[in-house]
């Protein structure tokens, strides 16, 4: 796998993809037009807020898998082009939570105690006591919007202050909230009673200038605004005004509009205003955090991995992580069965999750499950990202279905593919590496789906399993292992038999298997 490294980032993590094998090329100066011309011979690419990631780059990028950024946005990646080339993009959404936290607590700090202004004075050999006189944070209430991580460690630190903290995010729960002692509240009460405000959201539709003219004129006078979220969300030239009007004590800004900024504008002429250049990430630490989880997303996907932080795939938590691995890689050889028994048609699947399984977040074994069904057809292209979308523009059918209870196991993952046949599986987990097949259709089988496999069926009668030992001994083919299964326990009827082969078959040695009194079908698979 070949990586280019586009900008900055953390010796740590370039050492970690090449020691997993990775051929790495390390070019933090290249612009969006050398990018251009150099993608192509790229598995995955690193960026960090530049250079941009166009369309145009993505399309030339022939080879590309993974588009990483080392950051929490996603601002300069088009992301719906890279969806629809099936390319993950991941961020790093927790690598900077502590030090961007810290920095709005700093900024706090100092504008309410107007530490720079009080620096620049003494610098300039004055000694000003009185001009500089502050705010203590105990007692006030600071409102945050926005209780994500960022928000959520601004509000642990503002209570160690003694301060009062609320906060309005429609998508937190109370219970979650009201464990590190926030008060949930509108936006309204909290425009109107908050004697500092911050905000922590991404700037989207819904949040671009929700701090504006109208907002300003409800607040509290003297109130402190912090912005270390992104530019935009609050309105520069409302607050500019609000500044001037007297309604707001001091603001805080580490984002803008524009960056960088046009510095002509009228808020960095204010005295009140304190300004610093997007540094929210900026700590050894977290450039550290945010490179190593990138590095390690890229290696996920290196080992055939899900990646944790894909914004174009359902996030995973890390909790379930170990747990569903095993039913994600279950469910993709599933998917490669029932396609190659169907011969890839089929236009309806439904997915069944028993026991402990079904209260986990189970998008990723969906989307494995779809990669498998679809690879026999449209070739290894087909991946987690694309799967999904690709099925429903394929008009497949898709069910889920969960079942709290089982009988025998802890959980069971039960598939059914419908076509012009239709196939079920069930299978299980004992353990990362221990997956198993235990049903195909009404036939209880145990195996593990690795390697190279003939299913067949065919007549429950004596010979039929020594000719097919015959066959395969007069083509040098060893039969590694065999699990025959029988529908009840009366001899006659159809058995479905597995053979695990050391080599793949040839389409002479099937035809001639198929042709063998007593044998039904026989379908290769490599798992």
């Amino acid at each position: 796998m070949k990586v280019l490294v586009a900008s900055n980032i953390a010796k740590e993590a370039v050492e970690l993809l090449k020691a997993e094998g990775m051929e790495v090329d390390v070019r933090a100066d290249i612009s969006e037009e050398e990018l251009k011309e150099v993608i192509k011979d790229y598995d995955a690419l690193i960026v960090r807020s530049k250079p941009k990631v166009t369309r145009e780059v993505i399309e030339r990028g022939e080879k590309l898998k993974i588009i990483g950024r080392a950051g929490v946005g996603v601002d300069n990646i088009d992301v719906d082009a890279a969806t629809e080339r099936g390319i993950i993009v991941v961020n790093a959404p927790g690598g900077n939570t502590v030090s961007t936290a810290e920095l709005t607590m700093g900024l706090i700090l100092s504008a309410a105690r107007k530490i720079p202004q009080a620096d620049r004075s003494v610098k300039e050999g004055k000694w000003e006591r009185k001009k500089f006189e502050g705010l203590e944070l105990r007692g006030k209430t600071i409102g945050i919007i926005g209780l994500g991580r960022i928000g959520f460690e601004v509000a642990k630190r503002a209570k160690s202050f003694e301060m009062r903290v609320i906060a309005y995010d429609p998508y937190i729960s109370p219970e979650r909230a009201k464990s590190i002692g926030v008060e949930l509240v509108s936006f309204d009460y909290l425009i109107e009673n908050s004697d500092i405000i911050t905000v922590h959201v991404p700037k989207t539709k819904e949040t671009e200038k929700m701090i504006s003219y109208e907002e300003f004129k409800r607040m509290k006078d003297n109130v402190i605004i912090v912005n270390c979220a992104r530019g935009g969300i609050i309105d520069e030239d409302a607050l500019y005004d609000a500044i001037k009007s007297g309604k707001v004590y001091m603001a805080a800004l580490d984002v803008y509009e524009k960056e960088p900024p046009d510095f002509n504008h009228p808020l960095f002429k204010l005295e009140n205003v304190i300004t610093t250049p997007h540094i929210g990430a900026s700590t050894k630490e977290a450039q550290k955090s945010v490179g190593m989880i990138i590095a390690r997303d890229i290696v996920n996907l290196y080992k055939g991995l899900p990646v944790i932080n894909a914004v174009n795939l359902p996030s995973l938590r890390p909790e379930d992580f170990e747990y569903l691995m095993p039913y994600i890689t279950l469910a993709e050889k599933m998917g490669k069965i029932a396609s190659a028994r169907l011969g890839g048609n089929f236009n309806e699947v439904k997915i069944t999750y028993r026991g402990k399984l079904a209260s986990k977040d189970t998008a990723y074994v969906a989307r494995a499950l779809l990669k498998g069904l679809l690879e026999t057809i449209l070739g290894a292209n087909i991946n987690l990202v694309s799967s999904m979308p690709i099925a429903k523009q394929r008009g497949i059918k898709i069910e889920e279905s969960r079942i709290e209870t089982t009988d025998s196991y802890e959980s069971l993952l039960e598939v059914e593919v419908k076509g012009e046949k239709s196939i079920t599986l069930a299978g299980t987990s004992f353990g990362r590496d221990d997956y198993r097949i235990i049903r195909i259709d009404r036939y209880k089988v145990d195996f593990v789906p690795r390697g190279h496999y003939i299913i067949s069926l065919h007549e429950d009668k004596p010979g039929v399993i020594g000719r097919v030992g015959t066959l395969f001994g007069q083509y040098n083919i060893n039969i590694a292992g065999m699990i025959v299964g029988r529908y009840g326990d009366m001899p006659g009827g159809v058995q479905l038999m597995l053979l695990l082969v050391d080599d793949p078959p040839t389409e002479e040695v099937l035809e001639k298997m198929v042709k063998l009194d007593g044998i039904i079908d026989a379908t290769y698979i490599y798992l």
